[in-house]
């Protein structure tokens, strides 16, 4: 399915039913950017130019779903977090998009900063992330969080209701940031339709247990009509943790859960990639210059390259990645001088003490590793702590010869997706944790247990060694899978069951 496909099916089916997306991420978002005059002109009293630009972020979930509103005309309704936000939009926070072509409609809610430290980085990052991540961060339960989070989730909420209007709707609320949304919207709305993907990993009942707010939070999640999760084994979790905590029917035989008699399904629908962001090179381009140009770029060399490419966060298994790095070449000096690891770990919520040890933790072993073993003619580690644009990311895919998924625990994980669909040669091999959903569908990887060294080293080594036809056996494969089964499909497939569940209204 492509994104025109996907929108013309979708708009077909919702008719004059309206669709309103709630995330926290917006579509598009708008920068202010000030030039100040030089020393001429402060003398001459000149003031400060401003002038305003936008920029689409890097988001599957925008990817798959812009194309959706554009062609339903639907409301997109998010925190307001650009620089120029607030001059582009009118009194209600509104404002049209795309900003060259205007198709629909981006409702921003502004944020406090009080609000926006009590919600986002509180309780939603704090508490929610490492509770359903098992990786072994302690979640923080703060009081003040908890009230942050359910007052934005309250304006949120409200701000959709005011979207609704009078008509029928569909709701489609995104991740952990908004667990109460979706009763919030169902109190004041029973008829509309109130759909949410979890985009992360559902813990097991055990675990959820120790959360203080457990019994608000899966309330409001069974506000839903339609509850989503990636894999089919977070459901499991999801409802076993409903059956032990809440006063519910659980019917397992079709996935659903009966209370103050709403039913709300639960189900599986694994998110993927748009592939062809990922195949950038234009037909008639030499692959082999491209990749040249980008180890020029890298200055590696002719050497092997070992990537990852990650947010630094601690549920991605960046240090345990690098022990097993060290631990390769320390049980086989032979690739002394003769592969490198280029570290991509885009910084992201550094307001929270946990990413900034994180931080300091990888900075030290790359540091370590370096003294250890490098050369005057060779870096064993490649750190850059910085954001790539995906173009960026794209060509340090190409000139890789491994790439090295080592989540501790993660929903999905597209990295994985992103590789394989950049590999049009049908070369590089995959090592890919066993702790991410994509394990689940991607066979032909080199599988790694991040938590085993040794067993991790040896991965790595194999992977290293792995013949030209074994890649390209392997590779062929997997390319298939992620061709076919794209983020078009993955909102396709949620969409159609929101709308199907919308016209049983009626």
């Amino acid at each position: 399915m492509t994104g025109a496909s996907l929108a013309t099916r979708v708009a077909e089916g919702l008719g004059d039913t309206r669709l309103v997306v709630v995330a926290n991420r917006e579509p598009y978002v708008h920068l202010k950017h000030v030039r100040r005059p030089g020393l001429v002109g402060r003398l001459t009293g000149r003031q400060p130019r401003t002038s305003l630009s936008w920029m689409q972020p890097a988001s599957g979930l925008v990817t798959a779903l812009d194309p959706v509103m554009r062609a339903c005309g639907g409301t997109w309704v998010a925190h307001g977090s650009g620089s120029g936000d607030r001059e582009t939009a009118d009194a209600t926070g509104r404002v049209a998009v795309p900003p060259d072509e205007p198709s629909y409609t981006l409702r921003r809610v502004w944020l406090s900063n009080r609000e926006e430290e009590g919600y986002y980085y509180g309780l939603a990052n704090s508490a929610l992330w490492p509770l359903c991540h098992i990786a072994y961060a302690r979640p923080v339960f703060d009081e003040h969080d908890w009230r942050e989070y359910v007052a934005v989730n309250r304006r949120f909420a409200d701000t959709v209701i005011d979207e609704i209007g009078d008509g029928p709707a569909i709701v489609f609320v995104q991740d952990y940031h908004f667990a109460l949304v979706p009763r919030m919207v169902k109190t004041a709305r029973p008829d509309a339709v109130v759909c949410q993907f979890w985009h992360i990993p559902w813990p097991n009942a055990e675990a959820f247990r120790i959360c203080p707010w457990q019994n608000e939070i899966l309330d409001g999640l069974l506000g839903n009509d339609l509850l989503a999760f990636h894999l089919q084994y977070h459901c499991n979790n999801f409802l076993e943790t409903v059956d032990r905590t809440l006063e519910a029917r659980v019917d397992r035989d079709s996935f659903a859960v009966h209370r103050g008699g709403h039913l709300t399904y639960v189900k599986p629908f694994p998110i993927s990639i748009d592939p062809g962001l990922w195949t950038p090179l234009q037909p008639g381009r030499d692959w082999q210059k491209d990749v040249a140009a980008t180890r020029r770029r890298l200055r590696v060399g002719d050497v092997r390259l070992i990537i990852g490419v990650d947010r630094l966060d601690y549920t991605k298994g960046i240090p345990e990645r690098l022990q097993a790095f060290e631990r390769m070449l320390e049980r086989w000096p032979e690739w002394h001088g003769q592969v490198s690891l280029l570290q991509v770990g885009a910084p992201t919520r550094d307001h929270i003490s946990r990413y900034q040890a994180l931080g300091a933790e990888v900075k030290m072993q790359v540091t370590a590793i370096n003294k250890r073993f490098g050369t005057p003619r060779w870096t064993p580690v490649i750190y850059k702590h910085e954001h790539h644009t995906p173009e960026d990311v794209g060509a340090f895919y190409r000139a890789a010869d491994v790439c090295v998924v080592s989540s501790l625990h993660d929903g999905m994980n597209l990295v994985a997706k992103e590789f394989i669909a950049s590999r049009s040669d049908d070369q590089g091999v995959l090592l890919l944790s066993q702790f991410t959903g994509a394990a689940r569908s991607l066979a032909d990887v080199v599988p790694v247990n991040p938590f085993a060294p040794d067993e991790f080293a040896a991965a790595m080594d194999e992977a290293l060694r792995m013949s030209p036809d074994e890649q390209a056996r392997r590779m062929r494969r997997l390319r298939s899978e992620v061709l076919s089964h794209t983020v078009y499909d993955w909102a396709g497939h949620l969409l159609g069951e929101a709308v199907r569940l919308s016209g049983q209204r009626r």
